[in-house]
């Protein structure tokens, strides 16, 4: 135990010192909110209203820097660096060192922002189409970046030497955007807390990590046993009120148009407070009207119906039209600038803003940034294709309200959190509308193959007349198309030698405009048979990912059994059906069951081998008797024996009696 003591004197005496930033202003004893109409209970927040600007501008961009920005290795590299044997402390460990001597405070004090240009970019949001943008003021890690008065470690005091927040404000304002901030910090307490650890193998076994030294508990937090990523579970009464008092002044010294709180209601009674302030203070910025938008993710039990913010969604989208305005937030990588991630290209981008708005939601899109704070040539390829887009098409998303129906085709949410890889596998068949000023917008999600737009809400009806079409236009410099309507639905003839490679929108003149088949089946070729094809599969869970690359046309990534895949089938005339499953499965992941659902019937199958994902087998696993009418088809996996993955290609029903 001495020869330990030792050591850890040893390895604090040789760590790389960073000098103290001055010390902040004390914490004020007690929460205090601007005086005004909201109180801090659920009841009186219950009488916000969201401003109309928010519901107009449907885009906005996001800037996210921090310390964490410095290694370029992506998101919670403040927490992982001190977990043995994660990516980001091997990381770390080869590139500054062991956490030991060279650890947080040590990124945050060598962080310099040498191509920081907060004006260009904005230009670059502005013209691929933001209406807002929002800066990340803390994240998890307890820092802030801005001059905080009751917090020392932050981007004027240490590293940049420049205040981020206040930076990014003025040049969204020269801009002529709205500006927001986003705060993380509630849950540092517990989250960030891995930086009290030590090494359980290897040459510095039993090493503390250097969030144990006294001098620099002011970043670190003083020493506590809570680690969980979470909000803290029991934190000390100081640490909520910290919290309070440091999102107040972030509050009242940039007075944001929206502010952004990264989970629920934080700390009960400290977190209402909060938003009683910013309602009451924000309303006295405005000379009586309140034009606050406040983002959180979660409401007490779960319960969205209290109303007292702005719903946000991370990286997920609702299942049907919010009956309130809505947000998701994404971003194009990760949160965190990557070195050599992928980035989603900008097709998919326009495919999930446009169910989005057709949902009544807004897009909040991040654009990662270098450490720095530059960007690279992919991102701004990324935003000039969008903001292409948005030139050609943004009269069908800004300013627009839903339609009676959000939309049509295969591919629809199940709604939650994590369900964006939805949006790679869009077809023409999948339609989102939006309306504004009379008219009604079609956005076609993906372009046809045979040129020939097919909306089924749009279809003649039987009975009174309804539907009644005037003229229709393809936004863009285009020629005009050619259409026509009967009772299966509206169809559109696009310019012969038409390119377009992302969603087209179609603008409807008319009169009585009301949907007449807003839900989309499979129905049966001219022999009877119905093939259930991957590209119009509905994905339920978060794995599965609709792949159609080289040989592929499948759903593939299907790593968890509890996901599974359905198609509405319209059956005809019933009869029995001889059911056929064509898939891939590389060598050494044969041996999954599954079940194949139609109805009350049901068949099952086992995968095998077909060498590669892009090759496939087709297996015919049984019969079905169907009765004529609408019909569930779906796959699900048994977990017994473990799933483990598949293509899927199609499911198959051929008539045999």
């Amino acid at each position: 135990m001495r020869l330990l003591a030792l050591l850890c004197l040893l390895s604090a005496a040789h760590a790389a010192d960073v000098p103290l930033p001055p010390p902040a202003q004390p914490v004020p004893a007690k929460v205090e909110i601007a005086r005004g109409k909201f109180q801090p209970t659920v009841e009186s927040l219950r009488h916000y209203v969201c401003p109309e600007w928010f519901r107009d501008a449907k885009l906005g961009f996001w800037g996210i820097l921090g310390p964490q920005s410095l290694p370029e290795a992506g998101d919670w590299y403040a927490r992982h660096m001190y977990v043995e044997g994660s990516p980001q402390y091997l990381f770390h460990l080869a590139h500054y060192g062991h956490p030991s001597q060279s650890g947080y405070k040590n990124l945050a004090a060598g962080w310099r922002l040498d191509k920081f240009d907060p004006d260009r970019l904005m230009a670059l949001y502005k013209q691929a189409g933001a209406k807002y943008f929002v800066v990340l003021a803390n994240h998890h890690d307890n820092w802030d970046n801005w001059n905080s008065r009751y917090h020392a470690w932050n981007s004027v005091n240490v590293g940049p030497r420049r205040d981020l927040v206040g930076e990014w404000a003025a040049a969204t304002r020269r801009a002529g955007l709205r500006f927001g901030v986003t705060e993380h910090l509630a849950r540092s307490y517990s989250w960030f807390n891995t930086n009290k650890g030590a090494d359980k193998t290897g040459p510095r076994a039993g090493v503390p990590y250097d969030g144990n030294d006294k001098r620099y508990e002011d970043l670190y937090f003083p020493p506590h046993a809570d680690t969980s990523a979470g909000y803290p579970e029991n934190p000390p009464e100081w640490w909520p009120r910290e919290w309070f008092w440091r999102m107040r002044d972030l509050l009242d010294t940039y007075r944001p148009d929206l502010m952004y709180s990264d989970g629920g209601v934080p700390f009960g009674d400290v977190g209402l407070s909060l938003f009683a302030h910013y309602y009451n203070a924000n309303t006295a910025w405005h000379g009586g009207r309140l034009d606050a938008v406040y983002n959180i993710k979660s409401f007490a039990g779960g319960d969205y119906a209290d109303g007292f913010a702005v719903r946000d969604l991370e990286r997920g989208v609702l299942q049907g039209i919010g009956g309130a305005p809505w947000q998701t937030d994404t971003c194009i990588g990760d949160w965190f600038y990557k070195t050599g991630i992928t980035y989603k290209p900008a097709k998919m981008v326009v495919a999930m803003l446009a169910d989005i708005v057709a949902k009544n939601g807004n897009l909040l899109l991040n654009i990662p940034l270098k450490h720095d704070g530059s960007i690279d040539a992919g991102e701004e390829r990324f935003l000039a294709d969008l903001g292409a887009w948005m030139a050609a098409n943004g009269e069908a998303i800004y300013g627009t309200r839903p339609w009676l129906v959000f939309g049509e085709g295969p591919h629809q949410s199940r709604g939650g959190h994590f369900n964006e890889g939805l949006f790679t596998s869009m077809t023409a068949a999948d339609i989102r509308f939006t309306t504004r000023g009379g008219a009604l917008y079609a956005i076609v999600l993906a372009p046809p193959s045979d040129g020939v737009v097919r909306i089924r809400s749009l279809a003649k009806p039987v009975g009174p007349p309804t539907n009644r079409i005037a003229n229709l236009r393809l936004l863009g410099s285009h020629p005009a198309v050619t259409w026509s309507q009967d009772g299966e639905a509206l169809t559109v003839r696009l310019p012969a030698g038409y390119r377009g490679d992302g969603p087209l929108v179609i603008k409807v003149a008319g009169r009585d405009l009301r949907p007449v088949v807003a839900e989309w089946f499979v129905t049966p070729t001219a022999d009877g048979h119905l093939l259930c094809a991957a590209a119009d599969a509905r994905i339920h869970g978060p794995s599965p990912v609709y792949e159609q690359d080289g040989a592929k046309d499948q759903i593939g990534y299907w790593a968890d059994a509890k996901d599974y895949v359905e198609w509405p089938l319209a059956i005809e005339r019933p009869g029995v059906y001889a059911v056929r499953v064509t898939y891939s499965c590389a060598a050494g992941a044969e041996g999954s069951a599954f079940r194949v659902v139609a109805g009350d019937q049901a068949v099952a199958g086992r995968s095998a081998s077909t060498g590669s994902w892009a090759a496939y087998r087709t297996d015919e696993l049984g019969r079905v008797k169907l009765g004529a009418g609408r019909v569930a088809l779906a796959v699900k996996p048994l977990a017994d024996p473990p799933w483990r993955v598949i293509g899927l290609r199609s499911v198959e029903l051929r008539p045999v009696e």
